[in-house]
């Protein structure tokens, strides 16, 4: 996840911004309300507990380790009943140093009514590897988010949404947003296509119960249905961290997986938490995250999709 820890590691190298136009989101009105259940705890952490293991070696890109969680999450996906997108889950692309490969792990559920536009949910599997001997189980950042995005295409799979939804497990983001990068180079569907990008980083660990949605700042057509969510959420949804020079308030927009999709010129929100004293440190372990408001948070993060994917419009 984003920018330099207290360990004074940089996580990713941020992206140039530009003047780009944004395509614009529409809301319809008369969606009705969705009521927020917190999500399966125990299933969330005993995900977290498989990526984060110390047989993961900190999944770090172009590793066995990442080998490793990978072929554990694909192995999800398909006990999930997901749809791959394309020949199979895997789609490779090459590191810059052009002897590894990074892979992101891809797959769809068809809508109801707008297959032919999509939600793209995501997360990044990969953390930061062995450092000095050390290893950096990043269970926070990102197995949450991963944990989070496989519960919830659980339960969109189940309940089919109007939209069609690209589940989106992305390699590389702790070196510089590769996978993210990767998917848009050559992207999988028409960009035109793709309504919105939700990415999860970081949504396990929070001893004060704040999630924090951003990307309302470049499209506050969004902020009316989270507005009304947060108000029935069991944790504490904030807003920010999408706007530059905010007191107390780093901008989040290009420091995670949404950011090549805001340079793209694709709505999105991005869900996540503060730093806290365990980011990018080798205390990142399961038993640090905080289960009831993981739960919360999840069921909160799937209710907003829900809501968007009823009031979205071409």
């Amino acid at each position: 996840m984003r920018r330099r820890g207290r360990s004074g590691m940089l996580s990713r190298a941020g992206l140039r911004a530009g003047a780009l136009a944004l395509g614009t989101l529409v809301l319809a009105r008369g969606a009705a309300a969705q009521a927020v259940t917190p999500a399966d705890t125990a299933a969330l952490m005993a995900t977290v507990r498989v990526l984060a293991a110390d047989s993961m070696e900190g999944r770090r890109v172009g590793t066995p380790g990442g080998a490793r969680a990978r072929r554990y999450l694909v192995e999800r996906l398909r006990a999930l009943g997901l749809r791959p997108l394309g020949a199979g889950y895997e789609h490779r692309f090459t590191l810059a140093d052009t002897t590894r490969a990074g892979v992101n792990l891809l797959a769809v559920i068809p809508g109801t009514r707008r297959r032919e536009r999509y939600l793209v949910v995501s997360a990044h599997y990969d953390h930061v590897g062995i450092v000095k001997g050390e290893i950096y189980n990043g269970a926070d950042d990102n197995a949450s988010g991963v944990a989070a995005v496989l519960a919830i295409a659980e339960a969109l799979r189940r309940a089919p949404p109007a939209h069609s939804v690209l589940i989106a497990l992305f390699d590389g983001e702790e070196a510089g947003l590769l996978g993210a990068k990767a998917f848009l180079a050559a992207p999988p569907v028409a960009k035109d296509r793709i309504a919105l990008e939700l990415n999860l980083d970081m949504v396990g660990h929070s001893g004060k119960g704040e999630l924090y949605a951003a990307g309302t700042a470049s499209h506050p057509e969004l902020r009316p249905p989270l507005d009304s969510l947060a108000a029935r959420s069991p944790i504490h949804l904030r807003f920010g961290h999408d706007r530059r020079g905010v007191p107390g308030q780093r901008d989040w927009t290009d420091e995670s997986d949404q950011g090549p999709f805001h340079a793209a010129g694709i709505p999105f929100l991005y869900f996540g938490v503060e730093d806290h004293e365990d980011y990018h440190r080798p205390s990142d372990d399961p038993e640090t995250l905080t289960p009831a408001f993981f739960g919360g948070a999840v069921g909160t993060i799937l209710a907003a999709v829900r809501i968007l994917d009823g009031k979205l419009r071409e």
